[in-house]
């Protein structure tokens, strides 16, 4: 889709360095006469090869992480030796790596380079936002910023290749890995997918502190059934196309230098043995030319979905269009003996090692094996004052302000604040989900960054309050990876009479409740989405006290927050703000960062509304527009007897200790023709007392298509800046691009006719206008 314009305010942002700020496709350093050069290299390379050697460069094992002096007499040593593998990740720290790599320059017999990776997902040691964070602070600066900060720390610390960004859309808040996307709509999912590219691979991927990137999981990992994890995936091409794939084939248009298959099944086949979904269109029709990896022994498991033996679905993948195949080592125990009986070609695996090999060389691996990893560059770079007051920055940026009753917030920096709830003092837990390379015994937890920036003024007592659960059983399986829960062996009656003392001695309670770090991610599927009864409980008899609530929202997905919404005074929500989270969240809380996150994710009513998303389609018997915002049910008409039909907090919402006022919209031509471009415009005026930011949202609806098409979808947005009085005219350009859409015979274009322009703060609050464009 084409870019409308993008703004993003750097008084927003400013921490952001301008120069690295990059916006080309890595393919910008690949002149000609480079490309000439690198076939020449790669053909002679591949020469010299033997077939076991080319069958090692599509080996991917993890590694474990070696102690020193381990590397070379360990297995995987062993095989680095024999020309047997072609790259390891989970290895952390430059010398580990370079010893590592030292086996392979040194002892391997054609000295061919490992490529080291690991999953820097949203920073390194240096810890963003969750990426559903991230993509709540709608600003592709701080995004790409984000990623530019974790490639100068990764590749310090000698990690060349990251298994990043996830692009998967998803409508599933009870799929836990919700938390490492960017949401539930394509087009604001395909710019973030550019902006993560961009800055993990810069202008020139030889550059010692770009990253390869990975896009993942590809495709359609996000629509699990039931939000199971792993789960089966089934859905129309239609579907596919037009909401599923585009953030896919963005980060291929920048450039991305990986891709990584998927677990799930498309249209009966398995990702990783898809020829359809990895060769026809990811290559063909996409023009793809990097090299495509397993996730983890995404092989091994086509046996279990019935697909065939390790031989047979090893040569599937291959053929299917997989180059690398990480941990399984289905390809370097059967592909030799596939090549005897003809079921792959030497071609095939000719073509697989020359990928491989091509991103070694684009990464300068050949030149210099040793060029990422330098302990003293790591010593300085990596969780620099510089990195952490930027992801301070970015952390408070990313937070949503859901309710502020009576303008509670800001705090006044003055008096006694009450600082209660299970997270309030659990450094371990602020990065959240996939944050293998955190410090995290340096995070800065939610009391520690009260007490740090505003303990002389501000007098804060704290108290647990209350477990994350009441069920011990659950609790431990919450605290997965490292991330305890800190669990108290307290009753919850001792529990809850600390925490109303401390309550009682304040003037406001800050009470930070949701979910821990691991009950969102990876295999952390719930069928129940709303915070635990724990927390509920601990909310509502504080509430008894008569103090003003202030909840400190953290979570890896859209919760159900319709049993307690009522009872705080604000809620503010901080996902899992990273390494600076006290910091930030104090930043957020006393004012001096104006909260302008807005929701990438629907927030339903009730888990039975799932799966519930802005950019549906209407039906046959939509409920009319009155009833449905009076939350009235009628018979025959498509609605719950139970429930509205409305979210509890629509895509794109979020306040502002400010107010905005928009003006009804401008449009330069309501009759447009053929190729033309029309400016759509609105002027927005702070009408408040704070300065602040506010995102400013497009959404267009195609109003009759020769398919259905849906109510309305975004098709823009600027990030803005205004002080308090100020006014600013917003411009949209519009052009036949924005409306095009693939057919039902898969054509990607535009038709004529009748089209809602409709400009807002969130994809429920907009003003419309009407046109009529002719071809």
């Amino acid at each position: 889709m084409k870019k409308i314009v993008l703004l993003a305010a750097m008084a927003l942002s400013p921490l952001v360095m301008a120069q690295d700020i990059v916006n080309k496709p890595v393919q910008s350093f690949q002149t000609s006469q480079y490309k000439a050069k690198k076939k020449v290299f790669i053909e002679n390379l591949l020469a010299k090869m033997t077939l076991d050697e080319k069958i090692g460069q599509l080996n991917l094992p993890s590694a474990g992480d070696f102690t020193t002096g381990q590397a070379q007499n360990s297995d995987i040593g062993k095989k680095i030796e024999d020309g047997l593998v072609g790259g390891l990740f989970n290895i952390k720290g430059a010398d580990k790596i370079k010893a590592v790599q030292k086996v392979a320059v040194e002892k391997s017999r054609l000295k061919i380079p490992l490529i080291f990776g690991m999953d820097v997902i949203h920073g390194y040691e240096t810890n963003f936002p969750i990426p559903l964070g991230l993509a709540a602070s709608w600003d592709m600066d701080l995004i790409q910023q984000s990623a530019r900060v974790a490639a100068k720390e990764a590749t310090a610390d000698g990690i060349s290749w990251t298994f990043s960004p996830m692009t998967d859309i998803s409508r599933e808040p009870r799929w836990g890995r919700v938390s490492e996307g960017s949401g539930e709509d394509p087009y604001l999912g395909s710019e973030i997918a550019k902006a993560m590219v961009y800055g993990y691979q810069g202008k020139d991927l030889s550059h010692r502190n770009t990253i390869l990137a990975c896009v993942k999981h590809f495709a359609l990992y996000g629509a699990p059934e039931a939000g199971r994890d792993y789960n089966t995936v089934d859905m129309s091409r239609l579907r596919m196309f037009n909401e599923y794939f585009p953030p896919y084939k963005a980060a291929v248009e920048a450039g991305v230098g990986s891709v990584m298959a998927s677990f799930n099944e498309v249209d009966g086949i398995p990702a990783t043995g898809n020829r359809w979904l990895q060769t026809e269109v990811l290559r063909n029709q996409w023009g793809f030319d990097g090299f495509i990896v397993t996730d983890y022994t995404g092989i091994n498991e086509m046996v279990d979905h019935g697909m065939g033996d390790l031989q047979h679905v090893s040569a599937m993948s291959l053929n299917a269009g997989i180059d690398m195949d990480m941990v399984g080592e289905g390809f370097l125990k059967t592909l030799k003996k596939s090549l005897q009986e003809g079921k792959v070609t030497q071609a095939s695996i000719d073509l697989a090692a020359r990928r491989v090999l091509e991103a070694k060389y684009d990464l300068g691996l050949f030149d210099d094996p040793y060029r990422y990893g330098d302990a003293k560059l790591a010593a300085k770079e990596v969780y620099s004052l510089e990195n952490r007051n930027i992801a301070r920055n970015t952390a408070a940026q990313s937070m949503v302000l859901m309710k502020n009753e009576n303008q509670i917030l800001p705090l006044k920096k003055s008096g006694t604040v009450a600082v209660i709830g299970p997270l309030v003092n659990n450094a371990l837990n602020m990065a959240g989900t996939w944050s293998v390379g955190a410090n995290h015994a340096n995070s800065v937890s939610l009391v520690k960054g009260l007490q740090d920036n505003l303990g002389k003024q501000v007098k804060f007592l704290s108290a647990k309050g209350a477990n994350i659960d009441y069920s011990e059983k659950l609790e431990n399986i919450y605290a997965a990876h490292g991330k305890l829960t800190d669990r108290d062996s307290r009753s919850k009656e001792e529990l809850l009479k600390e925490a109303i003392s401390v309550a009682n001695q304040a003037d406001v309670v800050v009470l930070a409740i949701g979910e821990s770090a691991e009950m969102s991610g990876e295999s952390s599927s719930r069928t129940e989405i709303d915070i635990p009864v724990s927390q509920v409980d601990l909310l509502m008899e504080l509430k008894k006290t008569g103090k003003p609530i202030v909840v400190v929202l953290f979570t890896g997905r859209p919760l159900a927050l319709t049993n307690m919404k009522d009872i705080p005074d604000a809620i503010l929500n901080v996902w899992f703000p990273g390494t600076e989270a006290g910091n930030a969240i104090t930043d957020v809380l006393f004012g001096k960062v104006n909260p302008s996150g807005k929701l990438p994710m629907t927030f339903p009513r009730s888990v039975g509304q799932v799966p519930l998303y802005y950019n549906h389609k209407n039906t046959g018997r939509p409920l009319s527009a009155e009833k449905t915002e009076k939350c009235e049910y009628e018979r025959f008409r498509s609605n719950f007897m139970d429930e509205c039909n409305t979210p509890l907090y629509p895509f794109g919402y979020g306040l502002s200790y400010t107010q905005f006022n928009y003006s009804e919209i401008a449009v330069s031509n309501v009759n447009p023709n053929g190729n033309q471009t029309i400016q759509a415009s609105v002027t927005v005026t702070n009408t408040g007392n704070y300065d602040g930011a506010e995102v400013v949202q497009l959404y267009i609806r195609d109003i009759v298509g020769s398919i259905t098409r849906p109510v309305k979808e975004l098709k823009g947005f600027q990030k803005i800046f205004l002080k308090k009085g100020e006014s600013k005219k917003v411009t949209f350009n519009i052009s036949p691009e924005e409306l095009k859409f693939y057919n039902h015979s898969l054509k990607y274009d535009w038709e004529a006719g009748d089209f809602d322009i409709m400009i807002g703060t969130d994809s429920e609050q907009v003003k419309t206008v009407k046109i009529n464009w002719n071809k």
